[in-house]
């Protein structure tokens, strides 16, 4: 038993981060791909404190919910299908909490202050803030987790944000409509009636469908880096599907605990609701977690390995980098991407990134830009007929500051020379004693 505990953590540790894509097939690729990102998921869980953030995403949601729900009835007026939006918040869990007139009453009010002229000043920037601050709180943690240092400019912001505020309503309409459409076609037109048996699936797949899509939008819009579809459609049906199965199992709750009146009685609906939200906030993250993982999972590939590699290893994948490069040159062959060389050697993709922006540092190699490529692809820095091993081990041990100590002693001076002279291959130093250095 401990043998077979032994085998299954060495290969979770180790074995399933060290087979690149190329070395697999489709569907044990698919297997591996898929286990690894679940483990990134909840590494990222816990390496971004997303608990923590959720925390306090719950506390921008709840301060943002009567103005997001004011501006989102305010566009519905403009379409004329408010109404709709009114009988999605009824058929949800809030309509079971009896909370919905509540809130309606606070959304009302804020309209009528907007058409009455009042609504100027400080009112507005309440609105306006609440909600940016709410939307920017779920962008800079999106970013945190997809580690990009830098948010969209705010023109950009405002953009996404009123996308989103219009996208909402709009898939409630259509969702609404579809529903409509299947209730009467299927009385209606002979062919929709023969297909009776599936409208109750299609009509309890609807709203599946519309988190579905809400999310995988959210997933793909909101970071402020290029997100592939499958990295977003996927984590929008997983989160999705739990959205919808959390808010049916606190109709349930819901509806339990108003027959029974237990602990809480008829406040039972506030700690259900910050619970609801704060759940919410929690599979929002993690979807985002998911979505990095999907997205950057062979940037993984050898995660533990290259966090224990040794130096004279990243050296020899440093130099082999550089002979491949000097090689496409000399050949006049097409310079390569990052992506395309780690891709033909079976390297770690994060790993080449690395090493080749310290070659671009030092300048070994330079960044270019090939036609028909996205990416960047690299070139030789030096002249190629007179770059030898020695210039390039001698760039990289020179990157980086020396020699700042403002007050080194004589000691440490002395020491210096020796240790320049003992790098530089000197053979009466190379066998010398550590303690007899100077």
């Amino acid at each position: 038993m401990s043998n077979l505990i032994k085998r299954a953590s060495d290969f979770i540790v180790y074995g399933l981060w060290r087979k690149t894509g190329e070395e697999m097939s489709r569907w044990k690729r698919f297997a591996y791909l898929t286990l690894r990102s679940i483990i990134l998921t909840v590494k990222g869980f816990l390496n971004h404190n997303i608990n923590i953030r959720a925390n306090a995403l719950t506390y921008s949601m709840m301060f943002a919910t009567v103005p997001i729900l004011a501006l989102v009835l305010a566009i519905a007026k403009g379409f004329g299908f408010e109404q709709v939006i009114e009988e999605k918040l009824y058929e949800s869990f809030l309509g079971q909490m009896n909370v919905v007139p509540t809130i309606m009453g606070f959304v009302e009010r804020y309209l009528e202050t907007a058409q009455g002229g009042a609504f100027i000043g400080v009112g507005l920037l309440v609105l306006l803030w609440s909600v940016w601050s709410f939307f920017n709180n779920i962008e800079t943690s999106f970013n945190t987790i997809w580690q990009v240092k830098r948010s969209r400019s705010y023109v950009r912001q405002l953009t996404t944000y009123v996308a989103v505020l219009l996208l909402v309503p709009i898939l409630m309409v259509v969702s609404s409509g579809v529903s409509i459409f299947l209730n009467t076609a299927t009385a209606s037109i002979e062919f929709f009636e023969a297909m009776a048996p599936l409208k109750e699936f299609f009509l309890r797949l609807l709203p599946f469908l519309t988190c579905w899509l809400i999310f995988s939008w959210m997933y793909w819009a909101i970071p402020n880096t290029k997100v592939g579809a499958w990295a977003a459609f996927i984590p929008g049906i997983v989160v999705g599907t739990l959205f919808q199965l959390l808010q049916m199992l606190t109709v349930y709750l819901v509806a339990f605990l108003s027959r029974t009146s237990i602990v809480y009685g008829v406040f039972a609906a506030i700690p259900l609701l910050l619970t609801w939200l704060q759940l919410s906030c929690l599979f929002i993250l993690s979807g985002a977690e998911l979505s990095f993982a999907i997205q950057n999972n062979e940037d993984f590939d050898y995660d533990h390995d290259l966090q224990h590699m040794s130096r004279r290893y990243k050296d020899y994948v440093t130099l082999y980098l550089t002979w491949l490069i000097v090689c496409r040159f000399r050949d006049s062959k097409e310079p390569q991407t990052a992506h395309e060389m780690a891709k033909e050697n079976r390297l770690p993709a994060r790993l080449v990134n690395q090493l080749l922006g310290r070659l671009n540092e030092i300048g070994i190699v330079r960044e270019s830009y090939t036609e028909g490529k996205e990416d960047r692809t690299y070139v030789p820095g030096h002249d190629i007929s007179t770059l030898t091993v020695n210039e390039v081990a001698d760039c990289i041990d020179r990157q980086g500051t020396e020699l700042f100590l403002q007050h080194p002693t004589p000691e440490q001076e002395r020491f210096w020379q020796q240790f320049i002279a003992l790098r530089e291959g000197d053979k009466e130093l190379s066998n010398i004693l550590i303690r007899d250095i100077l």
